[in-house]
């Protein structure tokens, strides 16, 4: 599926291939805390298909929980998170494929989560969301 993306304030912009079968909810204390939220929504894309239309992200290199460096991409102006992927020196195959962060996607009612990952995490009320009361 053919998606555009692109940060808050517009200084990014960006287009790529995702598989909506490849959506997943990430529930991992680093997710939790560089989104600011319960968990990301991730939806996956090879390297070779991302194409910045726009702008370039800022990049911050964090050690994941694997032990593996994984660089974090956002606007340095708004701070939208882009994407995350390994880094190139890591790199285990020519064509990594790149978490793209289902907020900047323009579909993103057109990607539901398929799955979840690092559910060990999850924040204990995450799953009783559908019952709380809707302010707007």
């Amino acid at each position: 599926m053919k998606i555009e993306g692109g940060c808050h304030c517009g200084a990014i912009a960006y287009s790529a291939e995702v598989d909506p079968q490849e959506v997943i909810l990430c529930h991992c204390s680093d997710c939790q805390t560089l989104s600011g939220a319960a968990f990301r929504t991730v939806a996956f894309a090879r390297k070779s298909s991302f194409r910045l239309a726009k702008g370039k992200p800022r990049i911050y290199v964090k050690l994941a929980a694997s032990g593996r460096e994984r660089e974090q991409a956002f606007c340095e102006t708004c701070g939208t998170p882009i994407y995350s992927s390994p880094v190139p020196k890591d790199y285990a195959e020519e064509d990594p494929p790149i978490g793209l962060r289902v907020g900047s996607i323009k579909q993103r009612d057109q990607l539901p989560p398929q799955g979840q990952a690092w559910c060990d995490s999850a924040l204990d009320w995450v799953g009783e969301v559908a019952s709380l009361k809707k302010l707007s």
